[in-house]
């Protein structure tokens, strides 16, 4: 049925739509208070899918439209309406869940048209292009709301089947038809559910990027597919795919050569530069016979994919530890690092990351010596141009830089990336026997107990870890007013205070090897070190404590499985955990309870003991951990109990996605993390009211250089605190200045001078 005005014939269907997305509009503006730029893009695109439809239908010479085209219509409408919302989005908060709703029942309705077409003998290539259609404008539009905060990177999965069409504008080969593919509409309906699934924010940040690329390489592959197919319909010219494929395999063995260390950026300009060491390939494969080149070509893809990998872990190094990859002993941190990451996004997530980490480094590790064979066969076709243009591309690398005007080539090739990694292989090798050496010096080695530590008799002392706890936290006001804070409660206590640096030992994580250096008074800065230490019976801090009496504990809150090296290497008479300390509240995601509650807990089960002897306990304040959120707040000691005060924190929180989103949010939480391990702290000494008591506390290591910036220092903030001014008097003499905020210029020491200098300190 059409209208009629005078000789122009409208059709009914496409009036009805608009109708139809009007109401929707005003239905959404009572519900949401859609807003000016919600309504004019609602407007925009139901005109648009009004007047796109009726060229159309007068194209297939359609009256009107069928039963499953109605149900496509109604899917357009809603897709409108999702863009509308999308729109308002950009400058008021969105509402998700009305957002959802809308996706969802167009993509529920998106496996109803077919059905519906198929039952009434309706199917038309009007219909499956409408529908086509009606599924790439909801994916566009969904695309642009995930990729406000997942990456707009996100907008080539919704813009894929628009720069296809674009494409066809100037290749018409691209306009020819294929059989359907049952997979095409999978692939389809996958990115419609994955962007919905996105757009609801219940994934973990690591998992959303991992179904989002997912979906991107099966959208990918999908138009990849279709593309081959239609290219091998038109009848390609002789040559011109293996000339691609060809082409491909020099732009991957390029991107892979070029791609620099942590010292370059990861940008553009990075890879306009002529790599020397695939020239140098090149000619070694025209003066080799045919056989030695294709064993170069695979020994070469080999080394090139394997130097890629380690120049990508090496940045991934620098960016969470501010150091270099060691392939000798660094992988000893994969069980560690799902863990932390498990603990921060979910033991799924984690998996997840880690799959898709490995299988992009096996493809790598593939890929590149097919590159490199292909090239290699290319090559030794054509040896004469091959030369020429070898020399040619040598020139224009080789002579700006020795004439000064370009950078030097030799810099950051990967052959010197290449003698780097083997220089630092074998500097790991010979760090063994150096460290094999410090270890056979030790000055406390046999000295009595009567002789250790006299300087304490009587106090408790406690050995406070605060996670994370770096210089560049005192850069931060929030912090400051924790420390001024402090200051007046400890004050108001009776205790004093004297603080300066020490030099970590890591950077960003790995807190263990800052704990052993500590104790053990030797520089531990990596995992071979310390797998050799605690076989060893070195005297650490908390052996010499033992020695002179004290019973000696650590406090681990967020082991949550026996510490063998607690006993073995430590000596620890008591070890605490999650397990065995009484808590019935929520963990806060890495932490898996309070600093408030750690201290109470610690307080509890030593401290209140009657007829006991002094205590020496390292404890480990760990909600200042990354991912630094949720984060719990301080309650009255006396409503702590078992924890279930907590329970409702975690929720009120912001969630580690929330906050990772933004690296000034990342920094702000930070800072109130250590704010509130700070005030836990004070507090906790305030309301003991135990003149006897001695605290070291100091950090770790500094945050991540995502809060430290690059080139950040090791340096960590240490006070000792106590009572007695008899305590702090004796550290006058190390320069370490009054209260808990050392000054930029306070001194600064290596944390494995620590042991020796406390213990000579405070042995008489």
């Amino acid at each position: 049925m059409r209208l009629v005005q005078g000789r122009v014939r409208i059709p009914t269907g496409p009036l009805v739509g608009f109708a139809g997305l009007l109401v929707l509009l005003v239905v959404l503006a009572a519900v949401t208070g859609l807003g000016v730029a919600g309504w004019v893009t609602g407007v925009v695109c139901g005109a648009g899918l009004a007047e796109l439809l009726a060229r159309a239908m007068a194209h297939h010479r359609r009256d009107g439209l069928g039963p499953a085209d109605r149900v496509t219509l109604s899917r357009a409408v809603l897709a409108c309406g999702v863009a509308a919302l999308t729109a308002d989005s950009f400058g008021s908060p969105a509402p998700v869940a009305i957002l959802v709703a809308l996706a969802t029942v167009g993509l529920f309705l998106d496996g109803v048209d077919g059905k519906v077409a198929r039952r009434t003998g309706t199917v038309s290539a009007f219909g499956a292009r409408f529908d086509m259609e009606a599924d790439a404008f909801l994916i566009l539009v969904l695309s642009v709301y995930v990729g406000r905060t997942a990456g707009w990177w996100v907008l080539a999965i919704g813009a894929a089947r628009y720069l296809f069409v674009a494409a066809s504008w100037a290749l018409p080969w691209l306009r020819g038809s294929l059989p359907p593919r049952y997979w095409a509409k999978v692939v389809a309906a996958i990115q419609g559910i994955t962007l919905t699934a996105v757009m609801a924010d219940f994934l973990p940040d690591a998992v959303t990027t991992v179904v989002l690329l997912i979906a991107l390489g099966l959208l990918a592959e999908s138009f990849g597919r279709q593309i081959w197919g239609l290219w091998r319909q038109a009848g390609s010219p002789p040559g011109t795919r293996a000339a691609v494929a060809s082409a491909l395999a020099v732009l991957l063995l390029w991107a892979a050569l070029l791609v620099p260390d942590h010292t370059g950026s990861l940008s553009a300009a990075a890879f306009l530069r002529i790599p020397l060491e695939g020239l140098v390939f090149v000619v070694l494969v025209c003066v080799l016979p045919s056989r030695l080149a294709r064993i170069l070509a695979v020994i070469g893809g080999v080394l090139v994919g394997v130097l890629l990998v380690l120049r990508l872990l090496d940045r991934g190094f620098y960016f969470a530890f501010d150091r270099a990859f060691h392939p000798v002993y660094d992988a000893a941190y994969v069980g560690s690092a799902l863990g932390l990451l498990s603990d921060s996004i979910g033991r799924v997530g984690a998996i997840a990351v880690f799959i898709g980490v490995g299988v992009l480094c096996l493809a790598l590790l593939a890929l590149l010596p097919l590159s490199a064979l292909r090239v290699t066969r290319l090559v030794t076709r054509h040896r004469r141009p091959t030369l020429r243009i070898v020399a040619v591309l040598a020139v224009i690398a080789i002579v700006p830089a020795l004439t000064g005007i370009g950078p030097q080539p030799v810099r950051r090739v990967p052959s010197a990336s290449a003698a780097r990694l083997a220089t630092e292989v074998g500097e790991d090798l010979r760090d063994q026997h150096e460290f094999d050496r410090a270890l056979e010096q030790d000055p406390f080695r046999d000295t009595p107990g009567n002789e250790l530590l006299t300087g304490l008799k009587g106090k408790d002392v406690l050995l406070v870890f605060v996670e994370s706890y770096g210089r560049t936290a005192l850069d931060s006001p929030v912090v400051g007013s924790a420390l001024e804070a402090g200051d007046r409660r400890l004050q108001q206590a009776g205790f004093s205070s004297r603080s300066g640096f020490l030099t970590s030992p890591t950077f960003g994580g790995i807190s263990w090897l800052a704990h052993s250096t500590l104790q053990s008074g030797l520089w531990v800065n990596n995992q071979q070190r310390y797998d050799h230490l605690v076989t060893l019976d070195r005297v650490t801090l908390a052996d010499a404590f033992g020695r002179a009496g004290w019973r000696t504990v650590a406090d681990v809150p967020s082991n949550n499985e026996d510490w063998s090296v607690a006993k073995t290497y430590y000596h620890y008479d008591m070890v605490y955990d999650r397990r065995n300390v009484g808590y019935a509240g929520p963990s806060f995601s890495y932490a898996s309870m309070p600093d408030q509650y750690t201290l109470a807990a610690f307080q509890r089960l030593e401290l209140e003991k009657p007829n006991r002897a002094p205590v020496m306990a390292e404890l480990d304040l760990v909600s200042s951990h990354t991912p630094w959120a949720p984060l719990p707040r301080m309650v009255d000691w006396s409503q702590v109990g078992d924890g279930s005060v907590f329970d409702q924190m975690p929720a009120e929180g912001d969630s580690p996605e929330d906050v990772w989103r933004q690296p000034d949010q990342v920094k702000a939480a930070y800072a109130q993390s250590i704010a509130y391990s700070l005030d836990a702290l004070t507090s906790f000494v305030q309301q003991l009211h135990d003149r006897n008591l001695v605290l070291v506390v100091l950090g770790d290591h500094q945050p991540a250089s995502i809060v430290s910036g690059n080139g950040a220092s090791h340096d960590v903030p240490v006070s000792i605190i106590a009572a007695d001014p008899k305590v702090t008097a004796r550290v006058a003499n190390w320069g370490w200045q009054p209260g808990l905020r050392p000054a930029a210029d306070a001194p600064v020491s290596p944390m494995d001078t620590f042991r020796d200098r406390f213990l000579t300190t405070y042995a008489h």
